[in-house]
């Protein structure tokens, strides 16, 4: 299996998986969808205006205009009538709730042959999936690279070529990319940039039961209650 790109418009579903734990990728189109329990979903809006209904709950729905971003670890409906996005659930993980959005005009953290990156989503715990926004500049010509598990992501802005031993594939606004684990490949731009969202189904990064700004800033006289195991709490199960 080597990259995938579909081009609006598209209304897929397509299963995935990584170290045991599914995954579904869903798209839609002017269209609205079913949020199902257990799991959780991470969502984002290419175009248009979305609306967020948290499951059974009397409150108004929560307003998504394109650029907008979300994580909804229940039932939920989403109303994207007159929108555009995708959706990726994973119904053995719980996360927790989170918008944020638009997602900005660069990103906060270097990535590699001068691109940048923002954690738009960050996993709760070490190894937990996660949401980024990935920017490259014009004129860039990533080195080959591979990832330990997938990547799925919709181009948000700008536009470019996503090339594998297999061939070059253009890319441009709306269209959805799905890369295997281990697929070898690189995003080339030429006299435009491009942005676009990107989930990953794990981490390296994040914070730990051990490792964690309350507890390493908790001092017991000037140390750490990180350095200090007789005072921590038991690790809890999710």
């Amino acid at each position: 299996m080597t990259v995938q790109i579909y081009s609006p418009p598209h209304s897929m579903t397509q299963a995935l998986s990584h170290a045991g734990q599914p995954a579904t990728l869903k798209t839609w189109q002017r269209e609205t969808l079913q949020l199902a329990t257990p799991g959780t979903h991470w969502g984002f809006v290419f175009a248009g205006q979305a609306w967020l209904h948290r499951g059974e709950q009397p409150e108004p729905p929560f307003p998504l205009p394109a650029g907008m971003y979300f994580s909804l670890p229940e039932a939920g409906v989403l109303d994207g009538a007159t929108s555009a996005g995708f959706v990726v659930t994973c119904p053995t993980y719980h996360g927790v709730f989170g918008l944020g959005g638009p997602i900005e005009h660069r990103g906060r953290l270097a990535y590699v042959n001068g691109g940048t990156n923002s954690v738009l989503i960050p996993p709760p715990l070490l190894g937990d999936p996660c949401l980024h926004a990935m920017y490259l500049p014009p004129q860039v010509e990533q080195t080959m690279h591979t990832h330990p598990s997938y990547r799925i992501g919709m181009l948000v802005n700008g536009k470019g070529q996503v090339e594998t031993p297999n061939g070059v594939d253009a890319i441009a606004p709306g269209d959805i990319f799905l890369i295997p684990a281990d697929q070898e490949h690189r995003f080339c731009t030429a006299t435009q940039g491009l942005c676009a969202v990107v989930f990953h189904p794990d981490s390296e990064v994040g914070f730990s039961h051990r490792q964690n700004p309350m507890l390493q800033r908790t001092l017991v006289e000037e140390v750490s209650a990180a350095a200090l195991p007789h005072l921590q709490t038991p690790i809890l199960e999710k």
